[in-house]
């Protein structure tokens, strides 16, 4: 019996490698990471060796309904992504456009309540307490140009004293 190889998958709103191995082509799915994707197979009762593109449908959908529902499957709590969720209080996972949205809107609370890290966030600084003083420059003051600071006040002097 021989399978129809599909070179792209489509798996949570996702187009994926088929010539990848399932966990790896799952942990492309924004909010699945390679933990979570192992486990994923593993519940879904897929071997884990075989490409993403060789998989029937009902082995995708399953992989799906796994995705949507990991409580239901047995998933411990701790690959979620979503631990004591601030609407529900509940445990959840979410992923693809949903995360982006309550990232987003989580970071938005941050700057209204005017917490540490929303002003960090709002000012466009390191927010976990990396260093600053030589990484992570960017914007208007990267360095100091001796050169044309000197020029600058020597041309400054010049017109001054003409005056």
């Amino acid at each position: 019996m021989s399978r129809e190889f599909r070179h792209i998958t489509r798996v949570a709103e996702k187009d994926l490698d088929g010539t990848q191995k399932v966990a790896h082509a799952l942990s492309r799915v924004k909010g699945v990471g390679i933990s979570l994707a192992n486990s994923i197979v593993r519940k879904a009762g897929v071997n884990p060796d075989t490409r993403l593109g060789f998989l029937s449908e009902q082995e995708v959908e399953k992989l799906e309904d796994v995705i949507k529902n990991p409580t239901k499957y047995g998933i411990p709590e701790w690959l979620f992504n979503r631990q004591k969720d601030l609407e529900t209080g509940k445990d959840i996972h979410i992923t693809g456009s949903e995360l982006v949205f309550h990232e987003k809107t989580d970071i938005d609370l941050m700057k209204t309540t005017k917490s540490w890290k929303g002003y960090r966030h709002s000012y466009g600084l390191k927010v976990r307490g990396q260093r600053t003083k030589c990484t992570g420059r960017k914007g208007k003051a990267i360095g100091v140009k001796k050169k044309a600071l000197i020029s600058a006040a020597a041309a400054a002097a010049q017109k001054g004293g003409k005056e």
